[in-house]
């Protein structure tokens, strides 16, 4: 804990559980549905309702899961325990058998859902609490995310790689995982570091404390509109690619541009973190977000150039989302706050609850607006464009406004 810093080594050690953790959640939240739809024949929308309650389930179990987690003394700990249910859920959801209904749907999801949380949660505030200095935080942050982002771009190539036919890949993606996260489980929790004491408090009344705290509720707050400015693009950018690009072909390698610009970004975050201070950095990213997403509202057919170069920059923007407001929270219970398990269950839950936001408002202002999916027509095609950029340009300038009016008030270190 001197003013050397953390070693590099370390660091990475404590991020490579990252990869795991993101490889699991790229294909129980984007392939199941389709999976258990189409090779198992589920009507959709008893998949869609499934889906619908566990997640529902998942994101306020969250908190409760951080708040329980305050009372062990090992992170570390918790963190394999966690694990234990995410890889068997993982088994469960992706090798079903061929008599699998909803039960088993809700059952696997349920599991896989609690494992996740249970190390992510703790996985998360163990790295708020290693770092000595506000730099080494962003460094531990941008680690994690970075692996987290690898993991999400293996995943979504894995599959058509192992088989052909997007099951029989998905059944082989799930026997890769469970050596994955051993591997990476064992180094982590080897060489990671040590755990950090336990704040003391654990009282119920601890869960609904951290939000009053007034800067951990600004920086929730500007997360949450932040994210679901992020989300909003997440949900519709297969629609706009089909329908505003005209390049449903190539949506892999928009989707690949975007997570390895994110990944490639992060230590230019670390570096302008250190430098302006994270909150700036931050509204840099929101800048960058905000410039990509208005180019994009313009674009039309055949602009597929123009789109790469959207993605690019709109994936070094998600670089800053996801460095640098966890960063700002591992510097405020640096300061002195206490319920790291807690705060992180609150953050989990608006994360998830951003992805639900998003949906949930999106889609339904498609419809109202007049696009269906196929839609050429040219107010069609404009209202899938307001919504795709138009509204994320929007919440990222109303998160901007925020954090700019907070920007000292938010216990931030460089």
């Amino acid at each position: 804990m001197s003013g050397a810093g953390l070693a590099r080594g370390r660091v990475l050690a404590y991020g490579l559980l990252g990869f795991p953790l993101a490889f699991a959640a790229l294909p129980i939240y984007v392939h199941v549905p389709k999976l258990y739809a189409d090779a198992l024949g589920m009507p959709l929308a008893l998949v869609g309702g499934v889906l619908l309650g566990a997640r529902v389930l998942d994101a306020v179990a969250d908190p409760l899961i951080g708040w329980v987690s305050d009372r062990f003394a090992s992170r570390r700990r918790v963190i394999a325990v966690g694990l234990v249910p995410l890889a068997v859920g993982v088994i469960a959801l992706l090798r079903p058998p061929a008599e699998a209904g909803a039960l088993w749907l809700l059952l696997a999801l349920t599991l896989a859902y609690a494992g996740y949380s249970v190390a992510n949660i703790n996985y998360q505030a163990w790295g708020a609490r290693m770092a000595p200095t506000p730099r080494d935080r962003t460094r531990v942050v941008a680690s994690r995310e970075g692996f987290g982002l690898a993991g999400v771009v293996l995943a979504a190539a894995l599959p058509a790689w192992l088989a052909g036919e997007m099951a029989t890949g998905l059944a082989q993606l799930a026997l890769v995982f469970v050596p994955v996260v051993l591997v990476a489980a064992a180094v982590t929790l080897r060489f990671g570091g040590d755990d950090v004491a336990m704040p003391s408090q654990v009282s119920p009344r601890l869960l609904a404390t951290v939000l009053r705290r007034p800067d951990f509720g600004r920086l929730l707050l500007v997360f949450a509109v932040g994210g679901i400015a992020a989300a909003v693009p997440a949900t519709t950018v297969l629609f706009f690619v089909d329908d505003v690009i005209g390049a449903e072909a190539q949506a892999g390698r928009f989707l690949a541009l975007y997570f390895v610009a994110g990944g490639a970004s992060l230590p230019l975050w670390v570096a302008l973190a250190h430098r302006l201070g994270k909150v700036r950095a931050w509204l840099a990213g929101m800048a960058v977000s905000m410039a990509a997403f208005a180019w994009a509202a313009g674009l039309g057919a055949g602009d597929t150039l123009a789109f790469g170069l959207v993605c690019v920059a709109s994936g070094m923007a998600l670089g800053a989302d996801l460095t640098l407001p966890p960063a700002i929270l591992a510097d405020q219970l640096a300061h002195g706050a206490d319920g790291d398990g807690a705060c992180f269950g609150w953050w989990n839950f608006v994360t998830k609850a951003n992805l639900a936001l998003a949906a949930g408002v999106s889609l339904p202002l498609l419809a109202l607006l007049g696009y269906a999916p196929g839609a050429r027509e040219p107010a069609a095609v404009a209202a899938l464009a307001m919504v795709y950029a138009g509204v994320p340009v929007g919440l990222k300038a109303l998160a901007a406004l925020l954090l700019w009016r907070w920007r000292n008030q938010l216990g931030e270190g460089r």
